[in-house]
Parts: C-alpha cells; structure tokens; sequence
C-alpha cells in the first residue's frame, strides 16, 4: 500500500483561505494581508492542537470555478509561499475545482501531496463538471514531481455523478485507469459527514489508502477510522463548527487527543 504521510491514521487539518482576488467575496480594501492574516492564525491553531499535516484550500472562493483564473491561482500559490515559513508538518494544496491547476500550485509551492476530483463526469451546482485527469496527471510527470502524492475526491462534493457504477467500483477504476494514489470519500457538500457504508465498500475494493474527506467530528471519527485510512478535517475544527469561522484551537486539540486514544 502506498505509504502516505507514514503516519498511523493521518489527520490533514484544512486552511481555508478566504475569498482571494477575483472572487466576488473578496475585501479589496483589507487586501492580501488579511488573507495570510486569517491564514496564518488558522495554521497556527492547527499545528498547536497536534494535527498531522495540513491542505490549504480555496474554500472562500465562492461561486466555484471549474478552471482556475490566474488572479486566483497566482494569489494562492503566494499566499502559501508566505505562509510556508510558518509550517512545522507537512502539506497539501487544493484549488477548487481544478485539477490541472491544483497541481501546478503543488509543484510551484512544493507541497507533499494534492487533492481534487480527477476522474468521473458530474451534474454540479457549477455546471457540467469534467476532470482533465489525464491532462493533470502528465503536467505532474512533465514537471518532475512523481513524488506528489495525488488524493482522489471519488464523489464530488456539490454534484451528482452521471456515472452510474457503485462508489467502490468507480474508485477502483481510479486506482487501475487514472493512477489514483488516495481514494477520498465526501458527503454531500463541506462539512456534510460521508456514509461509513461507503468507506467500508470503497476500502474493501482498493489496494490504496481510503480517507474520509468531509464531516467528520469527534462524535464519529472513533466509526469512521474502523474503516477509513484517515481523515481531511475542516469544519469541525472551526468554532461553533461553523466553516466559516476562525479555526478553534481546544476543539482541534481535543479532537487530536480522541484520534491518538484511537491509534
């Protein structure tokens, strides 16, 4: 099995940018400095509470896109270089919903590891959504990065798949056709928990590592990781567990202490 992040039941703890340039929610008179100023005391409280490595993402960003502008994608590959000095465990990166995009800004950034939805066709709140796998997976080997560890959203938050297959048999045809080195399973949309039914199928299907992608909190993560390989937390470490509040450090550090209870 692919060893990723070579740690027993892995936490990747989520830093939510606000909105950056170009996107309507964007605060044009606090300018960037707000962004890395929300961003860093987020990364701060995370890496204080234990977690064990971290995605930054977009998430402000909305409407979502399907193909990254490059105000968007130029802001966030500079806010993650200013924010790396502050980084003590390893990270990702995530551009909302571009996957050819999401791994420039892993490459240009230097991050460990990347996520985004790269295989599959769906009905989306942003329209017809169709992944570029391909495209995505032969930039990171033009680029020279087979080391960039690729995790596959397998159901899409905000969207329906047209595909009509199991989740475990998509999944596994990410893993066999499109070179799927993490198998994500979502809920419905952030913050949303996934079904445990559906990480139990998806990791008896595939030879990878199986992590649950949304909505996990302390009140399940002891079901979810009976199956799930890990977990990519969001939500439930903001406070009231509201994803769109700052991140609240004692509910990250007691959400950490039940996960090692648990290794």
């Amino acid at each position: 099995m692919h060893d990723f992040l070579g740690l027993r039941k892995p936490i990747v703890a989520m830093v939510h940018f606000p909105p950056l340039p170009g996107a309507p929610g964007y605060d044009r008179a606090a300018g960037m400095q707000a962004v890395l100023d929300h961003a860093a005391r987020d990364l701060e409280a995370l890496q204080a509470g234990g977690v064990d490595a971290v995605m930054f993402g977009n998430e402000g960003d909305r409407p979502y896109l399907l193909q990254a502008s490059p105000e968007g994608l130029a802001a966030m590959a500079a806010a993650v270089a200013a924010l790396r000095p502050l980084l003590r465990v390893p990270f990702g990166v995530n551009y909302l919903w571009d996957p050819i995009a999401t791994v420039a800004l892993a490459v240009a950034t230097g991050a460990a590891f990347a996520r985004e939805i790269f295989t599959g066709v769906y009905a989306s709140d942003m329209g017809l959504w169709v992944p570029r796998c391909a495209a995505a997976l032969r930039l990171r080997a033009d680029l020279g990065r087979p080391d960039l560890t690729l995790l596959y959203n397998v159901n899409a938050e905000f969207a329906a798949s047209l595909d009509t297959r199991p989740i475990e048999q998509r999944a596994r045809s990410a893993v066999f056709s499109s070179l799927a080195d993490v198998i994500c399973v979502s809920g419905p949309m952030t913050g949303q928990g996934v079904e445990v039914s559906d990480l139990a199928r998806v990791k008896e299907a595939v030879d990878v590592p199986v992590f649950a992608n949304t909505g996990v909190r302390i009140d399940t993560v002891e079901a979810i990781l009976r199956h799930a390989d890990g977990c990519v937390v969001g939500t439930h470490f903001k406070q009231g567990g509201d994803t769109w509040a700052p991140v609240d450090p004692e509910r990250v550090a007691r959400f950490m202490e039940k996960v090692r209870s648990l290794r």
